[in-house]
């Protein structure tokens, strides 16, 4: 590609000019540029004529005057960054938050729907003052570890203790979830590990679904029950539970 078509039209005319005059000093190849006569001639008015004057940074009414106009914008003032430690059942139940900013205030803190360890929630105005208004307050959520629930994404587990009895025959037992204590049905002939699931207990998704309480049951065997050891000394049922093992 060659050079620009402007560039390559002045490079003619200034060989015309150059065949008929070829200024003192200047080199083989090389022709001076005359813009109108005048070797010397001052560009500022060019330059002004252009742009207003704007060049010089005299004047504010050219374009490049009032883009500096613009460019000069108020700051706002600075972001203020808080860590909130929320209570593992206030997490599950997005129960809002009561919290002093410090400025002295006091607001309740709307906790959003797919809330994790982590989330940062951006209070608009609460942040330090500045010229062009406040800044804003960055609150990064600390869900406190429970001592018996463990999340796992939406659903929650939890180990639950029950009696041999209870395995053996089946009952109705009280278990705890982040929200108060329910009624769940253990089956008859219910084994260590098997997991019951209580729907809608856990942790609330961005698009509003609930996840489960898992409840891994455990079966409790007393050490010293002399009524059970009797009954299992003359008990010979039970089979093999490690057929499956090949053993």
């Amino acid at each position: 590609m060659g050079p620009p078509l402007h560039w390559r039209a002045e490079r003619r005319r200034s060989a015309r000019a150059g065949s008929r005059k070829r200024q003192p000093g200047a080199g083989p190849g090389f022709e001076s540029f005359n813009f109108g006569g005048n070797e010397g001639a001052d560009l500022s008015d060019l330059f002004e004529g252009l742009f207003g004057g704007a060049a010089g940074g005299r004047q504010r009414g050219g374009p490049f005057g009032s883009f500096r106009q613009r460019g000069r914008t108020q700051q706002k003032g600075a972001d203020v960054a808080y860590r909130l430690k929320v209570p593992f059942e206030d997490a599950v139940a997005l129960k809002p938050q009561r919290i002093t900013l410090a400025d002295g205030k006091t607001i309740d803190l709307k906790l959003p729907q797919g809330l994790e360890d982590g989330t940062r929630i951006r209070l608009a105005g609460k942040g330090e003052e500045g010229p062009d208004g406040r800044g804003d307050a960055i609150v990064t959520i600390e869900i406190t570890p429970h001592r018996f629930f463990t999340r796992e994404g939406t659903n929650i587990r939890l180990a639950l203790p029950i009696t041999l009895k209870e395995a053996v025959l089946g009952a109705k037992v009280k278990v705890p979830t982040p929200e108060g204590p329910v009624m769940l049905t253990v089956p008859k002939g219910t084994t260590s590990g098997k997991v019951l699931r209580l729907k809608g207990r856990g942790f609330m998704a961005r698009d509003g679904k609930r996840g489960d309480q898992l409840v891994s049951v455990e079966i409790e065997i007393p050490a010293d029950d002399a009524e059970l050891q009797q009954f299992v000394e003359g008990w010979n049922g039970g089979g093999n539970p490690r057929a499956s093992l090949g053993v």
